[in-house]
């Protein structure tokens, strides 16, 4: 199932972040030979700027960094030169080249003032695996101050900077997938002098997560706005959620007792699975506001069982 699965998701046409996310499931599956292969497919389409994975005129910020934690294993794989100078640049456009707001933090579009939840799995990994770490908690902090309701305990969308209110407010199911998953990173890869931080974020996760699981319907899955039941059925946050529990079981910093919670959830998100591989009843590409299928749901779903299968079964 699962090879079919990544098969399908290889076989679609990609944006940035998609390149990114599939990069970072087959990095996390252990098939290093085909994310080498992406990263000189991402550093082909990189703009001059730095943005990696730049197709179709995008105005993405963060997206196009995204993928820098599989070109950093990427470059540590090959030593190849042409991959580290693209790298580098990546790097300076994080750094220096990113529109940002006064208080530094980066927006997630070229043409707007907003940040956006998805920001919180592009940005802040990508600035920790290349040893800058203080700077990735100052960006996840930003978007945690912006999009995290504090009573709810759920990510908002996109916050408008410039206007000083929510331009999309509702609580986005994958949305709050990006920003459980990129909390998860910053977990496992922050240096032991940031243990504050590091905790921080656990409480953050782990309170984000019971949240969502309060919001699971009777088919063990979630709705597109997870509060909100007229929105249409969505797979692809069941799976980031799954992925994020069995990583924080595995790893220490949440409860083992979560593992039987979301068992029921992977079931029913196997159950979206094509004979063909495709993981249906995702955000569907081009423009994420319908049903449908799309390479970040495969990539999920890959990510799910990389590490679900081991803790789970």
């Amino acid at each position: 199932m699962i090879q079919k699965v990544k098969s399908a998701m290889l076989a679609m046409q990609r944006h940035s972040w998609e390149q990114a996310v599939c990069a970072q499931s087959l990095l996390e599956s252990g098939d290093f030979e085909t994310v080498v292969q992406m990263c000189y497919e991402a550093v082909n389409r990189q703009t001059e700027d730095g943005r990696l994975a730049n197709i179709g005129g995008q105005n993405a910020v963060t997206d196009p960094v995204a993928i820098v934690p599989a070109m950093v294993k990427a470059c540590e794989i090959t030593g190849d030169p042409v991959l580290k100078a693209a790298l580098e640049k990546a790097v300076r456009w994080m750094l220096e080249g990113a529109p940002r707001s006064s208080k530094g933090i980066i927006y997630h579009m070229d043409n707007a003032s907003e940040f956006w939840v998805d920001s919180m799995y592009m940005l802040p990994p990508s600035l920790l695996s290349v040893g800058y770490a203080d700077e990735a908690v100052k960006q996840a902090d930003g978007y945690i101050d912006a999009l995290w309701d504090s009573e709810r305990h759920l990510f908002r969308h996109i916050w408008d900077d410039a206007k000083q209110e929510f331009r999309v407010g509702e609580y986005w199911g994958v949305g709050n997938g990006w920003a459980i998953m990129g909390l998860s990173r910053l977990i496992e890869y922050l240096p032991e002098k940031m243990a504050a931080d590091r905790e921080r974020y656990i409480e953050i996760a782990g309170k984000t997560i019971k949240a969502a699981l309060a919001l699971k319907n009777s088919e063990d899955l979630f709705y597109n706005f997870l509060d909100k039941p007229d929105s249409f059925l969505e797979v692809g946050f069941a799976m980031t959620l799954c992925y994020t529990v069995a990583k924080g079981v595995k790893q220490g910093w949440l409860p083992e007792a979560l593992l039987s919670e979301v068992g029921p959830i992977r079931a029913a998100a196997h159950k979206h699975i094509s004979p063909y591989g495709i993981v249906t009843e995702v955000c569907g590409a081009p423009h994420f506001d319908k049903s449908g299928f799309a390479p970040e749901g495969q990539a999920f779903c890959v990510l799910m069982e990389s590490v679900a299968a081991a803790t789970q079964d």
